[in-house]
């Protein structure tokens, strides 16, 4: 019998960690949680529900707490999850259905996922199906932790599940805001470590933004997502224009 570990990392997800933990109830026969020294109730809640728990900094690039869960798993599959993240009934009974074979040359699963902003769920904007690559056989998946929006190298053969993870990330304007800002400080950060052209004004003030803008908005019809499309493509668009000022500010 294949057994699974569901591993975590958090920093004051005391909303969210309830809901995340009951939805794999019946999936998880082991949950790892690292924590970056929340203020909140989060550890607390993590041992309620039976969690090996690890305290530790909170890291700019939170995918280093992630790796330091996945490398303490100690079941035969690692399914990566964040506190924002719900496991429907059918996801999970096709998780246990692949995890539970016997033979298999498959390493790694790429998951579907539906992402919650402010109201509804995005099915437009080159935003569905948002495949994300977050069960792995343990030791055969990690993460690079160079950049927010990365996804897990696994080391063989990967294939895709059917069945969507939910992630309730923005169900408010103000943590949609907060998280924005942290991602164009990393954007921010990644320029200083880059060698800028001549043309970088033209470039990030003018051209990436408005590609972006008509790639996602128009080309992957974004607008079919009614008002909340146009708010995300429009902020998607911004990230350019407002890393670079922040480029320049700190240079």
């Amino acid at each position: 019998m294949k057994t699974t570990s569901v591993v975590l990392a958090t920093y004051n997800e005391e909303k969210n960690l309830g809901d995340c933990l009951k939805s794999i109830e019946g999936i998880a026969d082991e949950i790892i949680v690292v924590d970056g020294s929340s203020t909140d109730k989060t550890v607390e809640m993590a041992k309620q529900f039976g969690a090996k728990v690890k305290v530790t900094t909170n890291k700019p690039i939170f995918h280093i707490n992630k790796q330091i869960a996945i490398d303490m798993a100690t079941k035969d599959w690692v399914l990566q999850l964040d506190a924002d993240e719900r496991v429907t009934s059918e996801l999970g009974k096709e998780i246990k259905s692949v995890v539970s074979r016997q033979s298999s040359d498959i390493n790694g699963y790429w998951i579907p996922r539906k992402n919650w902003f402010l109201g509804r769920f995005l099915m437009k904007g080159g935003v569905y199906p948002d495949y994300t690559l977050r069960l792995y056989k343990r030791g055969k998946g990690k993460l690079p932790q160079k950049d927010v929006h990365e996804q897990a190298v696994v080391d063989g053969e990967t294939a895709h599940l059917k069945n969507p993870l939910l992630h309730m990330a923005d169900r408010e304007f103000s943590r949609y805001l907060m998280r924005w800002n942290r991602y164009v400080n990393l954007f921010r950060d990644q320029l200083k470590q880059q060698k800028l052209g001549p043309f970088a004004p033209i470039q990030y003030l003018i051209l990436k933004p408005v590609w972006s803008f008509l790639l996602t908005y128009i080309r992957h019809k974004g607008f079919m997502d009614s008002w909340q499309g146009f708010v995300f493509s429009f902020f998607s668009s911004l990230r350019f224009p407002v890393a670079y000022i922040k480029y320049l500010v700190k240079s």
